[in-house]
């Protein structure tokens, strides 16, 4: 996985199936993030009496709070392919579903239920990012630039984007339009830690140890605990084992 992107952010969206319901749908959804267990069972018995896809969509969210993904996918998916939602929200859950089969280490069916969301809604950014990881994951990095280039055409200061294509540019061996991306990236955002933790990878390769050293220690100074970090760490003590041999 590129490292770039440090976490998949799974938002869940409000799709309540009647208005009276949006009341116990929010309720719901907040009790999945501090006790998903007890906001599963609460959601399957909603859904028994008639909560339907608000009730569904609830306990697939408690589901990635448990750590149980793949589960949480086949449901997320299976909600998409109602045709009673509007294309609006089957786009958005086809998103949750590919980012939660991601988080499930199955980037192959991630790709297709992204690709799947772009036929309903051909250009969306979340959909071509959720994709471009996908492509990533398979170790497809032409496929996940082309997907990255058409989110920058639309929104050429997105910031996920340029830092994910840096690194996509950096497996494919382009460094210097690597550097470019992430020097957009962090001119807009200097403390963004997904770009220094990649600016310090492109240092590296550089030679600049003490750029890329500065980077990595200045992604700890942000964040201490994730993927970012522990990233970081690694980098730091790999290239302090090699400079003491």
């Amino acid at each position: 996985m590129i490292q770039a992107i440090a976490s998949i952010l799974v938002v869940l969206l409000a799709i309540p199936d009647a208005a009276g319901k949006s009341n116990q749908y929010q309720a719901c959804m907040a009790k999945a993030k501090r006790f998903p267990k007890e906001a599963f069972e609460d959601a399957i018995q909603w859904r028994d009496f008639g909560g339907g896809d608000a009730a569904e969509h609830c306990a697939s969210y408690a589901l990635i709070s448990l750590g149980l993904n793949k589960e949480a996918a086949t449901r997320l998916e299976n909600l998409a392919a109602r045709t009673k939602l509007s294309a609006a929200n089957r786009v958005q859950i086809f998103g949750q579903a590919a980012q939660a089969w991601l988080l499930a280490n199955i980037p192959l069916r991630a790709r297709t239920l992204a690709t799947t969301g772009l036929k309903l809604y051909p250009k969306n950014i979340e959909l071509l990012i959720d994709r471009a990881q996908a492509h990533a994951a398979l170790n497809d990095y032409t496929s996940a630039r082309m997907d990255l280039d058409a989110v920058l055409i639309k929104r050429p200061n997105h910031m996920e984007a340029l830092t994910f294509r840096a690194s996509t540019k950096r497996h494919l061996g382009d460094n210097s339009g690597a550097f470019s991306d992430i020097e957009h990236a962090l001119s807009i955002d200097i403390t963004h830690v997904p770009a220094l933790l990649e600016r310090g990878n492109l240092r590296r390769l550089r030679g600049d140890k003490k750029g890329a050293r500065a980077d990595w220690l200045m992604v700890l100074s942000h964040q201490t605990k994730g993927v970012a970090a522990k990233a970081a760490r690694r980098n730091l003590e790999h290239m302090d084992v090699v400079i003491n041999k």
